[in-house]
């Protein structure tokens, strides 16, 4: 980043060593996002609620406390509206829940402010956080600063939009079936989506547990513009809270393993057709990966089709049994016309077969465990097609196929609870404009700092999209 760059476009690593080194104060960076926020989120609606108030208190106490406080030492993050924040509403994009005001913060929420991090607003979400783009009755669209002729992505659509156009240097969001990837790969952000029992996770405003498939399949995590981010962030992200009884107490940084390391590397579409313009995105992918020292090999995983059908028709069986009521009784006549399609393209398991279904897993799991252990990374397609214009999803049996019914390579991994990234290598001229094309990185359970490395090796050739797209829209 040029040493004159403004302050709203540092990445969170530059902001640290400056906050912490006094050459600039946490207000004036504060000030800065803000005052980005203020220019570009009109637009954009990214940001639904603003907490500029109160993110200028908490940075004018964190120069008054004169050392720094943690590793996000002044860092502006903003906050998904799924997640508890005490005093804010987790509305989750639903009218009904407007008022659900949480009497504390959530892990996730307690952690980034524990490492210094200051939350300058909240952003926007799909009715329930089940839609791969962002739109709501309450709050309306969320766009993507690269244009209106691609979605934004979800559910974390307003944190991709807002961290890609300026809006804070990390973004929360979190993902049970793609919810970090889809935007990542909509608006050219950087994320890994951690594994199983990560980041520890709860609601406290919560009246009733979530079902078990969906506390296996749900994670947090952050968006970024760049792998470097990931790698400064994420240990603080996963400190233990008691309040999650499965979080797994992990070390972000695994033992070293023996080089080159091996790369799978698929163009597998599992039938669907592989767009021309993701093939190049993985080409450079694996070529910058091959130039820095991986030995990527061309092989398919195990399985892939079958268990990423499998997961979401899983996950559909649970969310009938436990949400179709409450999204029948709350939710709009769009996201019901969604739902209604979702579980007619992704019928949901019945009875005996539902539980021997979710009792297979095992052997989905153990299938990758092995591959895995050959093969520590693998290199897929996320999207096989360039990601798709707003609403897209809302155009009938088609839309959805488009939109989720080429997404195994997303669902794989919730499924199966096995980390994997999200990072744009190529930026493709479609016909609405420019847009990012992303890949993802896929790993062993417990390593996301593997994938993470793979990304900032890959990005040492590739370089992040931001500054193309900050030349782009101002």
């Amino acid at each position: 980043m040029p040493q004159d760059a403004p302050i709203w476009q540092w990445p969170a690593n530059e902001i640290v060593r400056a906050t912490q080194a006094g050459s600039v104060s946490v207000s004036e960076v504060t000030e800065a996002a803000i005052a980005r926020m203020e220019q570009v989120n009109p637009d954009l609606n990214a940001v639904v609620e603003s907490l500029a108030d109160e993110a200028r208190a908490q940075a004018a106490a964190l120069d008054a406390q004169g050392a720094p406080k943690g590793p996000l030492h002044g860092v502006p993050v903003t906050i998904k509206i799924n997640v508890d924040q005490k005093g804010y509403a987790t509305s989750n994009g639903v009218a009904a829940l407007k008022d659900l005001i949480a009497p504390d913060d959530a892990p996730v929420v307690r952690n980034l402010k524990a490492a210094g991090a200051i939350v300058i607003g909240r952003t926007n979400t799909p009715e329930f956080s089940f839609r791969a783009d962002t739109d709501n009755p309450l709050f309306g669209r969320t766009h993507n600063p690269w244009g209106r002729h691609v979605s934004p992505g979800g559910s974390s659509g307003g944190a991709g939009s807002a961290v890609m156009a300026g809006i804070g240097a990390l973004a929360h969001g979190n993902d049970i079936g793609g919810s970090l990837r889809f935007p990542a790969a909509a608006n050219g952000a950087v994320t890994v989506k951690p594994g199983l029992g990560r980041v520890p996770a709860w609601n406290p405003s919560q009246s009733v547990e979530r079902g078990l498939l969906a506390q296996s399949m749900s994670v947090q995590g952050l968006l970024a513009r760049n792998a470097a981010d990931l790698h400064l962030s994420m240990p603080s992200l996963i400190t233990p809270d008691p309040r999650d009884p499965f979080h797994v107490p992990m070390p972000w940084q695994g033992a070293p393993l023996e080089r080159p390391i091996r790369v799978a590397f698929t163009r597998d579409d599992l039938g669907f057709g592989l767009h021309p313009e993701v093939g190049t995105a993985l080409d450079k992918a694996a070529s910058a990966l091959s130039n820095a020292g991986y030995a990527v090999e061309e092989v398919d995983p195990p399985l892939a089709f079958e268990t990423g059908e499998v997961g979401y028709r899983s996950l559909m069986t649970e969310v009938q049994a436990l949400l179709r009521e409450d999204i029948r009784k709350y939710g709009s006549e769009t996201v019901n016309a969604l739902f209604d399609i979702y579980f007619a393209e992704y019928p949901p398991f019945e009875n005996r077969e539902a539980l021997a279904m979710l009792a297979k897993r095992t052997h989905y799991a153990r299938q990758w465990s092995l591959f895995l252990q050959d093969y520590p990374l693998v290199l897929t397609p996320f999207m096989v097609t360039p990601f798709f214009k707003p609403g897209r999803d809302t155009e009938g049996v088609d839309g959805v196929r488009e939109v989720l019914g080429q997404a195994h390579w997303s669902f794989i991994m919730n499924f199966l609870g096995l980390p994997a990234g999200n990072m744009p290598t190529h930026i493709a001229q479609m016909p609405g404009g420019a847009q990012p094309v992303g890949v993802q990185i896929a790993g062993r359970r417990w390593r996301e700092d593997l994938i993470v490395d793979a990304m900032q090796a890959i990005e040492a050739q590739i370089p992040p999209v931001c500054t193309t797209l900050w030349d782009q829209i101002g």
